[in-house]
């Protein structure tokens, strides 16, 4: 551990609030939606349609809305009136001037450790959202590099520790979902710590490596600092 460099960090849920503004649109376009069919049918249909669309627009709030313009023309059968568009429009956009709000002990974990490590901020969705997030967060100068990728695989992992440390090995992931940003961290070969989000997404759920020895989980990223002192021990 003492050969620690790098220091990769997932951006939504991990450094600011995401998931919770999907979650409220979502329950702002069933509501739309609800003379159509129940609640719990349309949030399915929904899912499908994120699920089918992710290789066409990728992660992030365009392939969200899209979905949900999808799903809505599927529900009413090709009638689904203007006005719904229009509103599912107006969400997408108030998603996407949301203000960014961070996350507890995230900008005095940064600063403690950017001193020591290089720190790369390593997020997947679309360019123009998370470049405003990180813009408004004031949280930039923290980072070595930023890393906005399509998806988050362990050969994405070893490009970016090779690129920007020195190789996956010597390196450390730390986000909040376990598909996306521990286990393809830990078959690359780096440290990953899990720091759980109340709210993850259903498509980033995946079984908790337990028992890796490159793995820790912690509550949130206060303890991060401390984390990675005593496994330089």
């Amino acid at each position: 551990m003492g050969d620690l460099t790098t220091i990769g960090f997932d951006a939504d849920d991990t450094l600011w609030q995401n998931e919770q503004f999907f979650r409220m649109t979502e329950e702002r376009f069933v509501a739309l939606l609800g003379e159509h069919g129940e609640a719990a049918e349309i949030s399915g249909r929904l899912l499908e349609a994120e699920k089918r669309n992710l290789g066409f627009y990728g992660f992030g709030i365009k392939g969200f809305v899209l979905s949900m313009v999808e799903t809505a023309i599927e529900i009413t059968r090709g009638q689904v009136p203007a006005a719904v568009i229009g509103e599912i429009l107006a969400a997408g956009r108030e998603m996407a001037a949301h203000p960014v709000e961070t996350l507890p002990h995230v900008r005095d974990t940064l600063e403690a450790l950017s001193g020591d490590y290089r720190l790369v901020l390593i997020t997947k969705g679309d360019l123009f959202d998370q470049e405003r997030k990180l813009a408004q967060s004031g949280l930039g100068d923290f980072f070595h590099a930023v890393e906005i990728v399509s998806d988050k695989k362990a050969t994405t992992y070893e490009r970016i520790f090779a690129r920007h440390g020195d190789g996956a090995g010597r390196a450390m992931m730390v986000g909040n979902s376990l598909k996306s940003d521990i286990l393809p961290a830990l078959e690359a070969g780096s440290w990953a710590v899990h720091v759980p989000h109340e709210l993850t997404w259903v498509l980033e759920h995946a079984e908790e490596p337990v028992g890796h020895g490159r793995y820790r989980t912690i509550p949130h990223l206060g303890p991060l600092r401390g984390l990675v002192t005593q496994l330089a021990r």
